[in-house]
């Protein structure tokens, strides 16, 4: 049964890294192999445990209360997800994104890169490195008519961004998992990350300005392609739901609450600010008929109907199969062999990282969570938050922000390992050695 168990998630696992060969959602096998492997478990009456930390032992347990843990942990996610989701969409609602806009005052090539790189490394930690590399893509797209010297800017952006995410708890998913799941704090996890994150975006960017590709000035800028419309309180939207994204840290070490409490009520205040500004009815709760006349002027309405819900639903789904693993005992008992086999757990993670750029790091980060059973703000997590939040960069699909920027500029996979891939492993590396020597000088 174990075996089936296995050769599930390894099927689903290829389906999910095929997606674009198979043309079927990476949602789909997710769902499917989440619901047969604990399918299996119940019908075949496995047993399940639960990793006991302090003890670095599995204690058994029941189905029912194991698979309600795992689904709280995870909701816990998805929840938090779905909040600062909103709160993005609710400051694009009002085009707030757009006021970045004026942070671009050069026509150069390299000032341009500088400044794209920056924000995305600044943007990607506050709402996520997703989110950042949607709205720096769209403002570029505004910036640049070329378009093979846009390619290579989004290049660059998708390695900052992912430089930028994984130095914050609420950067990347991953970070954020590590974050819930309690294995890292938001104060250690920005000490030891964002000066080996800053390398990683340091390194490739001024690489990068040397080559001919950035050398020069964009041809054809028009003054006006700055000169978009924006809503009147675009700005203070926008500052304002940053601010609220930052404060979630801030009132989980005051309350000692889960993080999604927090994002729940930043929530709150920004919808509350959002209805006022659009002069549209407070009406969160009501779906009867008699709301859809204020549902199609309501800024949350709107919002939440853009949310990628089939993104939350991947979430779940993988998640819950590795979950799965994880209450069999497979995930410690992995561990403990990988331990016994390579010592080093260094060398451990660099692979983790260098895996991702293959390999979706949302499991990889699930899976390690449940292979190793170290205590909270141990190193082993603050470099596999590294490890895991830039080393997708090194391949165009190794990352969300990766897959959204191929998306919106059809780069090509192909391009991106010949121009990019190098820059990118470089800026890995270059973090990945800092890391390791701040923590052998400092411990």
């Amino acid at each position: 049964m174990e075996t089936l168990i296995v050769v599930l998630f390894v099927l689903g696992y290829l389906a999910i890294t095929l997606e674009h060969n198979l043309k079927v959602d990476k949602l789909i096998p997710a769902l499917a192999m989440m619901a047969l492997m604990w399918a299996i478990i119940s019908l075949g009456h496995l047993q399940v445990f639960e990793v006991n930390t302090d003890l670095k032992e599995l204690e058994p347990t029941h189905l029912e209360e194991i698979l309600l843990h795992h689904l709280g942990k995870t909701a816990e996610i998805i929840i938090f997800l779905l909040g600062a989701m909103t709160i993005v969409e609710i400051i694009d609602y009002f085009n707030g994104f757009l006021s970045i806009k004026k942070f671009i005052r050069t026509k150069s090539k390299r000032g341009l890169l500088v400044i794209f790189s920056i924000l995305a490394f600044i943007l990607s930690a506050i709402i996520d490195n997703l989110t950042a590399t949607i709205v720096l893509i769209t403002i570029l797209q505004k910036v640049i008519n070329d378009r093979e010297t846009r390619l290579w800017f989004a290049g660059l952006i998708i390695i900052s961004a992912n430089a930028g995410g994984a130095w914050s708890p609420i950067g990347d998913v991953t970070t954020t998992m590590l974050w819930i799941a309690k294995k890292v704090t938001t104060g250690k996890l920005i000490g030891y990350v964002f000066l080996p994150s800053l390398v990683c975006l340091a390194v490739p960017v001024l690489i990068a300005s040397f080559l001919p590709a950035f050398k020069g000035e964009i041809k054809n800028l028009e003054e006006d392609t700055l000169n978009v419309v924006t809503h009147k309180r675009g700005a203070a939207i926008l500052y304002l739901g940053l601010t609220a994204i930052i404060f979630v840290p801030i009132f989980k070490t005051i309350t000692h609450l889960p993080p999604y409490v927090g994002m729940m009520l930043s929530l709150a205040v920004v919808s509350i600010f959002a209805e006022i500004f659009s002069k549209a009815k407070i009406n969160i709760s009501s779906i009867d008929e008699e709301s859809d006349a204020h549902a199609t002027s309501s800024p949350l309405h709107k919002s939440l109907s853009k949310i990628e819900l089939p993104s939350i639903l991947f979430f779940l789904g993988i998640l819950l199969a590795v979950a799965a693993l994880e209450s069999l005992g497979m995930l410690f008992h992995f561990a403990e062999n990988l331990n016994s086999t390579i010592p080093n757990s260094d060398i451990v993670v660099a692979l983790l990282g260098v895996g991702s750029a293959v390999i979706d790091n949302v499991p990889l980060v699930a899976a390690s969570i449940g292979m190793f059973s170290n205590g909270i703000d141990d190193h082993i997590w603050h470099l596999i938050a590294y490890s895991a939040g830039t080393g997708g960069s090194i391949l165009i699909i190794g990352s969300a922000a990766g897959v959204v920027a191929m998306g919106m500029e059809k780069i090509d996979f192909f391009w991106y390992l010949k121009k990019i891939s190098w820059l990118a492993f470089l800026g890995f590396i270059g973090g990945f050695l800092t890391f390791v020597l701040l923590r052998d000088i400092f411990g």
